[in-house]
């Protein structure tokens, strides 16, 4: 059954909780292939959903869960050799809470039923808590607080919003299920004023979770403060998931004739995330942070595509698995260098590539990807982004994203170079290793051959994601 991919991390959970950190810290790895093993059983259709009408296997949901299945068996390899190091005191309730953390982000990639995906959207705040306040410094309460009450407020918006679209619904005087699949059947019948209405609140809600601003306050110091494989999944896996919520929402009102209320919503508030993360980046201290806000940024344009429609659309869901596997790298090999130099700070941390060369490598090229250039899949997705907002002819809109990309460019590009390149005389404590190293050469070879080579299923999937806002 297709719920496996949640049943299982929450034994692994459970069991990590339960024997020698020495051992548990294997359940990682070991729980993600076989995750990863089961998504193959339902990418494939051997294994189909047992509870029907609250479980739905989606185009863009299997995308997210097949996305979220490879990047966990990435940042667990990586997570061995970094737990060896790192000896973390509370090492048992981080590896409980990854386990924990993958099963409640599996489970919002499948779920068809609203509110089963709500509770499922704030299981992933209550397993990722922990991971952010688990060195139990007063920077990282500070944060952990920060997280819950933002993120809850934002979560409950969303309940708010399920609602009211479960009173378009009733005005409508349909007696359906309140399942995304079936809302979708009968989005032509349904209440237009609260449909409109709820989408916003929806928007309001999961864009808090998603990190679009105005509503990203949490996102910098969560991913700031939680250790490096933690902030991998939360900014390459959890951020995905909140976007489901507003993506399944956003087709039903296009399905419903009324999608140019949800584009211009996702335009504004893309374009508005872009250009917030391109004042900030442009000063900051804190190298976990840039990356944090570049994230903010890469939400923006993934909303932004989606608003746009078209090929725009299609460049976005291109956007989102790019950023994931290149993001996540990132925060992988920033996490050799915060082990290594013992400081978030940009100013004591240099000449990387004389310290750390194999970091320093890929930490290069995932600069290169994230900056949007070629042959990375960021330059792609971006340029059909920028040639579907021409032929929309919203030339104003894109004129402000392209602005946010250069000034973003210039900021991270000042930052990078002087942690790779600048003066830094004091040796760091901690070497490499090939095991904090291998897994962030992968994501990015992985980005790299998905670009360049056609894999029909998975542009199958993309297709059929994005088919109803233009995506053809």
């Amino acid at each position: 059954m297709a719920e496996l991919v949640i049943l299982i991390p929450i034994i692994a959970g459970i069991v990590a909780l339960l024997i020698k950190k020495e051992y548990g810290r294997w359940l990682l790895p070991i729980t993600g292939l076989i995750h990863a093993l089961i998504f193959v059983f339902i990418w494939t259709g051997r294994v189909i959903p047992l509870f029907e009408g609250f479980v739905m296997i989606k185009p863009e949901g299997l995308l997210v869960l097949g996305l979220t299945s490879y990047l966990f068996v990435m940042i667990s390899i990586y997570s061995i050799s970094y737990l060896k190091e790192e000896k973390m005191e509370n090492e048992k309730l981080f590896v409980s809470s990854m386990l924990f953390f993958l099963a409640s982000m599996s489970s919002v990639t499948i779920a068809n039923n609203l509110i089963v995906f709500w509770i499922s959207v704030e299981a992933t705040s209550l397993t990722s808590a922990p991971l952010i306040y688990i060195h139990k410094t007063k920077t990282a309460l500070e944060a952990t607080w920060k997280y819950v009450l933002i993120c809850s407020v934002g979560i409950a918006l969303a309940l708010l919003g399920t609602f009211l679209i479960a009173i378009a619904r009733d005005k409508a005087g349909l007696n359906i299920d309140l399942t995304f699949s079936e809302l979708e059947k009968v989005a032509m019948f349904l209440n237009k004023d609260w449909l409109r209405i709820g989408f916003i609140f929806v928007l309001v809600g999961y864009g808090t979770k998603m990190g679009l601003a105005p509503m990203h306050t949490w996102l910098p110091d969560a991913h700031s403060e939680a250790p490096s494989p933690a902030s991998a999944l939360l900014s390459g896996a959890l951020l995905n998931t909140a976007f489901l919520g507003i993506f399944k929402t956003s087709k039903i009102l296009h399905l419903a004739d009324i999608g140019n209320f949800s584009d211009v919503s996702l335009i504004i508030l893309g374009l508005l995330s872009t250009f917030i993360a391109a004042i900030f980046i442009l000063k900051q201290y804190d190298y976990k942070r840039m990356l944090a806000y570049s994230s903010i940024e890469n939400m923006g344009i993934i909303a932004f595509g989606i608003g746009i429609g078209g090929i725009a659309a299609y460049g976005a869901i291109f956007h989102l698995i790019h950023h994931s596997l290149i993001k996540s790298s990132l925060f992988l090999s920033a996490g050799n260098v915060l082990m290594s130099f013992k400081t978030k700070l940009i100013d004591k941390v240099g000449n990387v590539v004389k310290f750390l060369p194999k970091t320093a490598i890929v930490l290069f090229a995932g600069f290169i990807g994230i900056a949007g250039f070629p042959p990375f899949g960021l330059f792609f997705s971006e340029l059909f982004i920028i040639l579907g907002a021409f032929r929309k002819g919203a030339y104003i809109s894109v004129t402000i994203f392209i602005f946010s990309l250069i000034l973003i460019f210039a900021g991270f590009a000042k930052y990078m170079i002087k942690i790779l390149f600048g003066k830094e005389e004091v040796e760091p404590e901690i070497g490499e290793n090939r095991w904090r190293v291998y897994p962030q050469y992968i994501l990015l070879i992985t980005s790299l051959v998905l670009c360049y080579v056609q894999f029909d299923q998975i542009s199958n999937i993309m297709t059929s994601a994005v088919v109803i806002f233009g995506g053809r």
